[in-house]
């Protein structure tokens, strides 16, 4: 396996401005959708139960980098640095944009799974940088220390400030944007919440069909293997959301949401990030990454999908609880 994902870290992402602009578009218009279903009183909510609250932000923002850590490190003799770098980098970004209607699916807590959105995608300005920077330069001194990768690390360099900023432009703007319109055109917003949501998904593989269209033969010969690694890295964040929120003795409909959320994670943003030059040269090669958060993309809303199918079974059951949320 260890040969064959060598080859995917030969790979450069070369982009003309032209298409660079449509990816960041693209991203924007993904973070702007986002943004229309924050309201106000979505964090009013975190008053009523706090504890749920922090429990879903710890499980992405701490515990989920923590984890895929530890798991790429457990990988390091069958990965390359890149791979590894790019399982960081999908834990790093927030929660995918629908995790919302996935957890309505599962029967979840759907006021949860949005003020978590909410949260996660503001925070994600500053914890996305810092937990790639943190965590991805670990990872890259163990992987040296572990694995004498020699020549192949020397060309990895983490810039936190460049990526700082960058979030900044490709979530911080288009939020501001649609937290405005929200509150300024409520029945303008109410009436295109429903199709942007579906309109981000299919912005999110133009990125994906953007970045491998003179690659994908690459993408189907190694198909299996990037398969494997995803499918263990986001079968744990799964079970890690729905493992603390059970430690912590959450409601049952409140480990289905914090599982989901930390299990669907927006890896578009990732990839954008993957193709600015001033983050990532264009001399570096990051195949690797790219095919990791690539495919965390499009496995993340088959699995989410097939839990919910799993967790929404049979009929509704009704929950005496008291309403927190």
């Amino acid at each position: 396996m260890l040969e064959s994902l060598k080859v995917l870290d030969t790979i450069r992402l070369h982009f003309s401005p032209q298409s660079l602009l449509v990816l960041n578009i693209a991203l924007a218009f993904i973070m702007f959708g986002v943004a229309l279903g924050i309201k106000p009183v979505q964090f009013k909510r975190i008053y009523h139960n706090p504890k749920t609250a922090m429990v879903g932000v710890f499980s992405q923002f701490i515990a989920l980098p923590a984890v895929t850590f530890l798991t790429a490190w457990a990988l390091s003799p069958w990965i390359t640095p890149t791979v590894g770098l790019g399982m960081i980098l999908v834990a790093s970004c927030p929660g995918g944009n629908i995790s919302n209607f996935i957890s309505s699916l599962a029967r979840g807590n759907a006021a949860l799974s949005v003020t978590l959105t909410a949260i996660a995608t503001l925070l994600a300005i500053v914890m996305t940088p810092l937990n790639f920077a943190i965590w991805g330069q670990l990872f890259l001194d163990v992987y040296a220390h572990k694995v004498q990768a020699g020549e192949l690390l020397r060309p990895l360099t983490i810039n936190p400030w460049q990526m700082f900023r960058t979030v900044i432009i490709l979530l911080g703007i288009p939020l501001v944007l649609g937290v405005l319109v929200n509150q300024k055109m409520p029945r303008f917003t109410d009436r295109i919440l429903k199709p942007m949501k579906y309109l981000s998904i299919v912005f999110f593989l133009l990125i994906v069909a953007m970045a491998f269209k003179n690659n994908f033969d690459f993408f189907l010969k190694h198909i299996k293997y990037i398969f494997l690694i995803v499918l263990v890295q986001n079968a744990l964040a799964y079970l890690t959301g729905y493992g603390l929120a059970s430690l912590f003795k959450r409601h049952p409909k409140d480990r289905k949401t914090i599982a989901i959320e930390t299990g669907i994670q927006n890896s578009g943003l990732g990839l954008v990030l993957l193709f600015n030059p001033r983050v990532f040269p264009p001399d570096m090669a990051v195949g690797g990454m790219a095919f990791i958060a690539a495919w965390w993309g499009i496995w993340h809303i088959l699995s989410g999908l097939a839990l919910a199918a799993w967790w929404g079974r049979g009929p509704k059951r009704r929950f005496r609880v008291k309403k927190t949320y």
